[in-house]
């Protein structure tokens, strides 16, 4: 059976957990002084280190699930992330409207992909 490695945790929540070939990382969001594409780019930017120090990259995703706190900016996001997928590795994704964290939170991405 496969151990369970955590990275970056507390007691709450670890950062990324890894199970066997597979990679899960929290919800990443960005800087709350940007607008939407600046924090999707944060925050597409965090996943990104943290898929590389896990051992997979963005070739790697399975699933995504982004959460906007205003579906109005789903356009916006979309242009980022768009310019972010590989082209050919689109995951499995879903897009929702939700109340973050902190009200100044205008993007959450979450984020399971393959080791490479």
């Amino acid at each position: 059976m496969p151990t369970i490695e955590r990275k970056h945790g507390n007691q709450r929540m670890s950062q990324i957990v890894i199970h066997g070939n597979t990679v899960y990382l929290a919800g990443q969001v960005g800087e709350t002084r940007h607008d939407i594409a600046g924090q999707t780019r944060d925050a597409l930017a965090r996943v990104d280190a943290l898929l590389t120090e896990a051992g997979a990259s963005r070739q790697d995703l399975l699933q995504v699930t982004i959460w906007l706190a205003d579906m109005g900016d789903f356009a916006a996001m979309n242009a980022v992330w768009d310019a972010w997928v590989p082209e050919g590795h689109a995951p499995a994704r879903a897009c929702g409207e939700a109340k973050l964290a902190d009200p100044r939170l205008l993007v959450e991405v979450i984020v399971s992909a393959a080791k490479g």
